[in-house]
């Protein structure tokens, strides 16, 4: 059979296009790998996330698992992952402070797409195949959080410093709180190395892997060294804030004196007042005595979301001491005047 040399240029011309030689087709064909299921594909994705990551969908991984354990990962379909949706939103806990399941059904969709976005890079799917990403997530309602009066603020401090069997914890947690604006996470990850009593500093890590120096007062700064003393913080892994019998502080506690101060001031239990109150509070304060960009410092917010000039909003640590100073009236060695952040009287 004669071949025709002008099929033969053909063929060699689309091999090339396809970045193919002749070799290529001449040697065994590759084994394509096995298609996982999402039983066995969900350990790679917890090996590869982050310690914060496995916390927050940990629970929705397990839950994935349970309806499509034996499922190969292309056969889920975003009918499948709106239906554990919602199945997670109709069996989420009831709080007080609860929005119908909202919340649980935010961070399946969110638990899936990390998910699903792992199986993408691994190549196990297509770009854009994600089941996940086909599914919207519940629209975010309004914040019912809100800044406490000076009123209500004394009214929770009070109550704090005269019950419970560790006034002077639930004091000093009260006061870190409110000067740092920080959240839970960022007090119990303090280590006795994270505070800097001469700077009036501590070092928050806190949620997105962030970490900041954030002003306190020299005062505040000096309880909290005594304290980590008296308790057995020692070596500068140490956490700093504790227990009386010297075992480091957890959340639990912050569980226990919001339900006894509420127990005592009943607007706190109804509106289900809690540590990010605090944080509410702080930086409505500075927003509204310095600037959103002071705030946004304060608060450690680094993202870029929203106008494109927050991306030009922002302020240094001197900034954040100053309104520090301004908000407890005491001086902060960092803290500069209010002509040199800019403001005139």
């Amino acid at each position: 059979m004669t071949v025709d040399p002008r099929r033969v240029a053909a063929a060699h011309a689309l091999l090339a296009q396809l970045g193919v030689s002749v070799e290529d087709l001449q040697a065994a064909p590759a084994e394509v790998p096995a298609m996982p299921t999402v039983a066995q594909y969900l350990p790679r994705v917890q090996a590869a996330a982050s310690p914060s990551s496995c916390r927050t969908y940990g629970t929705y991984w397990a839950r994935m698992v349970q309806a499509w354990g034996d499922w190969p990962l292309d056969t889920v379909a975003a009918t499948d992952v709106e239906a554990l949706q919602r199945d997670c939103a109709a069996s989420a806990l009831r709080r007080a402070n609860g929005r119908g399941g909202r919340h649980a059904g935010e961070n399946v969709i969110s638990a899936a797409r990390a998910f699903f976005t792992r199986a993408i890079a691994d190549g196990f799917i297509a770009v854009g195949a994600s089941p996940a990403h086909q599914v919207s997530k519940p629209r975010r309602l309004p914040s019912h959080r809100r800044a406490l009066t000076a009123r209500e603020l004394a009214d929770i401090n009070t109550v704090a410093r005269t019950s419970g069997n560790d006034v002077v914890l639930d004091a000093l947690l009260l006061r870190l709180h409110t000067e740092t604006a920080c959240r839970r996470g960022g007090a119990l990850a303090l280590r006795l190395i994270d505070l800097d009593v001469r700077q009036g500093l501590v070092r928050l890590r806190e949620k997105g892997e962030t970490l900041r120096w954030q002003p306190i007062t020299l005062d505040l700064a000096a309880r909290l060294l005594e304290h980590a003393a008296a308790r057995g913080a020692a070596l500068p892994g140490d956490q700093l804030l504790r227990f009386r019998n010297g075992s480091g502080l957890t959340s639990r506690r912050y569980d226990q004196m919001w339900k006894r101060i509420g127990q005592r001031l009943p607007w706190v239990a109804a509106q289900n007042v809690s540590t990010h109150w605090l944080r509410h509070t702080t930086l409505t304060w500075v927003e509204r005595n310095f600037s959103y960009g002071i705030a946004r410092a304060y608060a450690g917010h680094t993202d870029n979301t929203g106008p494109a000039t927050t991306t030009y909003i922002k302020a240094d640590l001197q900034a954040v001491a100053t309104a520090l100073a301004a908000l407890t009236g005491q001086p902060h060695p960092l803290a500069t005047t209010l002509e040199e952040l800019g403001f005139r009287g």
